[in-house]
């Protein structure tokens, strides 16, 4: 397995976004796959959002300081992923609200997503050498062990809560 920063945050992009569409193929009649989808796809945001924010942005943001205003706006895309997993995961397939929160949340999740694989990982990779990215990629795989399963955990928590205060 690569340990490229940009290859492996790339396939968590993949596996988030197929399970999106398993969410959205699922169709309003199936509650309890949709619920099931949407505990899968909180978890993998939360240690998704995690890893970015503990590892690859601040490393990014050192290295690349021109890129610190698409950085600023990245964690700020977290923030509101953040937000919304947290309340979605509070609710129930048949809640009045949950597939309007769900839906608001994979678009800007996928919004989220598109802009870093189209703007600026083209711009660290072209700045950034095969070392460094895998480097960065390590300790991005280091940061997945330990990331929280859910924005109820205490790191998931201080992770939001950096976000406001920063």
């Amino acid at each position: 397995m690569s340990t490229d920063a940009i290859v492996l945050l790339k396939a968590d992009h993949k596996e988030i976004k197929a399970s999106f569409k398993r969410f959205q193929d699922a169709g309003p009649g199936a509650s309890v796959t949709r619920e099931k989808l949407v505990r899968q796809i909180i978890e993998l945001l939360t240690v998704h959002t995690y890893i970015e924010n503990e590892v690859m942005y601040p490393e990014v943001r050192r290295l690349l300081p021109e890129l610190s205003g698409d950085i600023l706006e990245s964690y700020e895309e977290h923030h509101v992923a953040d937000l919304l997993a947290t309340e979605l995961a509070a609710l129930h397939a048949d809640a009045e609200r949950f597939d309007a929160k769900a839906t608001v949340l994979i678009e800007n999740v996928s919004h989220h997503l598109d802009e870093e694989e189209d703007g600026w990982f083209p711009k660290v990779r072209e700045k950034l050498g095969r070392k460094q990215l895998s480097e960065i990629g390590q300790r991005l795989l280091e940061a997945k062990e330990k990331a929280p399963r859910s924005p109820a955990q205490p790191s998931a928590i201080k992770k939001s809560l950096d976000a406001i205060v920063r």
